[in-house]
């Protein structure tokens, strides 16, 4: 009985030692693309650039959308709560979100959207105080380093799989993010890309890649939604959490030892 007692004690303290704080990033990118599931991004062929950034970061088998249709879940990845909305509708919402936490923290945040790109994918566009974060895409700075500390970044409807095709889409992730994506890994920063919601299965089963500077590149089966997400970033940030992420734990299975 003490033999097995021990056993437990010790692979109790190891799961404990393979629970680590997300690390302090200089710089987080985060891509939202659009209604498909994680089966159609990983089936062969179906991505290729996704695809390697999937087997070179942290890929999340089971990660999910937490609404349908799509405004109620970047509004969780925005501000922790879907505030109640259930549509693509025009919103006029007041209350505490990503941006005006990091103000508060002396920090930037920006959101950066291809031209074509709806209000129902540009979260900052619903909430009072943060109309100004908005930017168009050409202003993404070439020089990674003048990147604030978190970015949010919207391709337009026919780039982020809404309305064109998976393979466009990779093309236009490669295209646009690839060279920060490099650049990531020996500056400290961190590329995310989720989605936003899958194509109206019940699991809203959705694609999420950490890729970046700290990462232990792997498949992982750690639980994750929008506002786990949310929750990283701002234990990433050092900011108070917003809404549910008061109840989430920030993801903890991916980062190496510093």
């Amino acid at each position: 009985m003490l033999i097995v007692l021990a056993a437990g004690i010790l692979l109790d303290r190891g799961a404990v030692a393979l629970a680590r704080a997300p690390p302090k990033y200089d710089h987080v990118v985060i891509v939202v693309m659009e209604n498909h599931s994680f089966e159609q991004i990983t089936q062969a062929g179906a991505a290729p650039y996704l695809q390697i950034l999937a087997r070179n970061g942290a890929l999340f088998e089971n990660s999910h959308g937490v609404a349908h249709p799509s405004q109620p879940n970047y509004l969780a990845l925005f501000s922790g709560s879907t505030h109640g909305i259930r549509d693509d509708g025009f919103h006029e919402i007041a209350a505490p979100n990503l941006a005006s936490r990091l103000h508060a923290a002396g920090k930037a945040f920006s959101g950066f959207a291809e031209a074509g790109s709806p209000r129902k994918h540009n979260p900052w566009e619903s909430f009072v105080d943060a109309k100004r974060v908005g930017k168009s895409l050409t202003r993404f700075p070439r020089d990674y380093a003048r990147l604030p500390a978190v970015s949010l970044v919207i391709p337009n409807l026919s780039n982020d799989m809404h309305d064109g095709t998976v393979m466009r889409a990779d093309a236009w992730l490669k295209a646009h993010l690839r060279p920060y994506a490099n650049w990531a890994l020996r500056h400290n920063s961190l590329l995310i890309v989720t989605f936003d919601e899958d194509d109206y299965r019940l699991e809203n089963r959705i694609f999420t890649v950490f890729y970046g500077a700290r990462i232990k590149p792997g498949r992982y089966v750690e639980r994750i939604d929008h506002y786990t997400l949310l929750r990283t970033i701002e234990d990433i940030e050092g900011t108070a959490p917003l809404g549910t992420t008061v109840v989430r734990k920030a993801v903890s299975s991916v980062w190496q030892g510093r």
